[in-house]
């Protein structure tokens, strides 16, 4: 198999090798809080927009460090409920106090799911897994194997979530596979999500998004920086490339949160990795480059969210913009999503509601549109999938989807989940993207396909662990690159804490 943690002739594969590693599932310990559990994000985000946490919240893993700040702001304000706080406290206490603790998970699915968002399931038929982590004044270490039944992309033992991460002053460093999301799109990100398993890399992040103290900076509000360098598998049609992220968030308004993110893919067998190659990638010196001096494959975008409270509920407006290509130091060949997001209070609980459209279609909105152009390129025709999976929005490029949803949240604990999506597939028919390996079933669209699309979650204590399930229905067969994904699936995964 490829290691999770091989970075092959890489500063990256150097420091993995001396490193032990771990696996970090959905709510475990971690200096962070990962992406994939709506009421942890439902709580976040309506802390920020009640200006109870001056934080921005479109960046997952989200720091620990900064949610604390939230709950001084909220422990005064009578506006914010009780169960919006305690739900973070109580995280909080479990997945950063410091010690040792293990986890162990049991999941699976009927089939793997095309449309997934922020809360992504299971994809393969099952999986077992136990996590043993330890967390220092400084360090943060784990480990936990994961065994896979029949996987689809031909990798049966994994370390995906795998880190090691240590804190100096107000930065985190860390080596490993931690999963990610970009953006404020709750049903996608158009650069980067956790559709795709993680990818092995090293990254850094700011611990606390203060803002800055200097007079002259003070206007860009709590700020945050985060970027990775990793290596993708070497069953794709350039083995082994690396990619480069990098993303910087600011709040220069109460409410008023604005994203700033890259992505390269650069290198690679057979391509260079050199300092200047990686330099030319950098300054964007790639447009308009002959093949052999063009560096890399670059995705660029900007996202902007404003949220605030409206008496007992909360609402928020959103929008982000990726370009395939840089125009004037700008992202070029455009795909866009637009959203607005809402709370409530109703039936003794609480509600987070959303609706968002996708346009994957570079260019669709302000020009004639462009097809196999977004996630594809002309060197790397495995495009920006990994493992078979779209690094960022599910559906894939030359796309347009609509999607209604919301979560109801229970004060006894348990979630109850819903998204109805009418989507458009591969628009124009046709698909550029190579897949790596026989082995690998890859999720991409072949044909112009169009669906009604639902789905349903349910997540709830059993046998003194959580369940989270999954069902969905689509009203036609999907046709993918790998074969047909069918109308219906299940699928659970059932953690254990100890």
């Amino acid at each position: 198999m490829d290691g999770a943690v091989k970075l092959a002739r890489t500063p990256v594969r150097l420091v993995s090798l001396g490193l032990l590693a771990s696996i970090v599932l959905p709510a475990t310990a971690a200096p962070w809080l990962d992406p994939g559990d709506p009421r942890a994000r439902y709580s976040a985000q309506k802390l920020s927009d009640r200006g109870a946490m001056e934080r921005t919240t479109s960046t997952w893993p989200m720091m620990w460090g900064n949610l604390e700040q939230g709950y001084e702001g909220a422990t005064a304000s009578s506006a914010t409920p009780d169960t919006t706080l305690d739900y973070l406290k109580f995280e909080r206490a479990r997945q950063s106090s410091r010690g040792f603790r293990a986890e162990a998970t049991l999941s699976g699915a009927s089939e793997a799911a095309l449309i997934q968002g922020f809360n992504a399931g299971p994809q393969d038929s099952g999986q077992a897994g136990l996590t043993m982590e330890w967390i220092g004044n400084h360090w943060a270490l784990g480990l936990s194997p994961s065994f896979t039944q029949s996987p689809d992309d031909d990798d049966q033992v994994r370390a995906d979530g795998s880190y090691l991460a240590f804190s100096a002053g107000n930065w985190i460093f860390g080596v490993g596979s931690i999963e990610r999301w970009w953006g404020p799109g709750w049903q996608s990100s158009l650069i980067l999500s956790n559709n795709a398993r993680p990818i092995p890399s090293v990254w850094i992040n700011r611990r606390n998004a203060a803002a800055p103290e200097s007079e002259w900076l003070e206007w860009i509000g709590p700020w945050d920086f985060t970027a990775f360098l990793g290596e993708l598998e070497s069953k794709r049609a350039v083995a082994e490339p690396k990619i480069l992220g990098m993303r910087l968030t600011m709040r220069p308004l109460q409410g008023l949160d604005i994203g700033l993110s890259r992505l390269i893919m650069l290198g690679g067998e057979g391509y260079s990795e050199s300092s200047s190659t990686y330099w030319n990638a950098f300054i964007g010196r790639d447009n308009g480059q002959l093949e052999e001096n063009d560096p890399g494959d670059q995705l660029g975008a900007v996202d902007i969210r404003y949220g605030t409270d409206l008496g007992p509920t909360t609402v928020g407006i959103y929008t982000q913009m990726m370009g395939e290509d840089e125009a004037g130091a700008f992202p070029a060949r455009k795909s866009w999503l637009f959203g607005a997001d809402a709370t409530t209070s109703w039936l003794s609980a609480e509600q987070q509601w959303f609706v968002e459209y996708a346009n994957t279609i570079a260019d669709d909105f302000n020009g004639e549109a462009m097809p196999n152009i977004t996630y594809s390129h002309s060197r790397y025709n495995t495009g920006q999938h990994y493992r078979g999976r779209n690094l960022a929005a599910s559906q894939g490029g030359d796309a347009r989807m609509l999607t209604l949803g919301g979560w109801h949240f229970l004060t006894s604990g348990t979630n109850l989940g819903a998204r109805l999506s009418h989507i458009e597939l591969n628009t124009d028919g046709s698909t550029t993207v190579e897949p790596g390996s026989r082995d690998v079933r890859y999720l991409v669209p072949v044909r112009d396909q169009s669906l009604m699309h639902l789905s349903l979650s349910l997540g709830t204590e059993v046998a003194g662990g959580w369940l989270s399930s999954q069902a969905s229905y689509s009203d036609t067969k999907i046709e993918t690159l790998s074969g047909e994904i069918d109308q219906w699936r299940i699928a659970a995964e059932w953690r254990y804490r100890f």
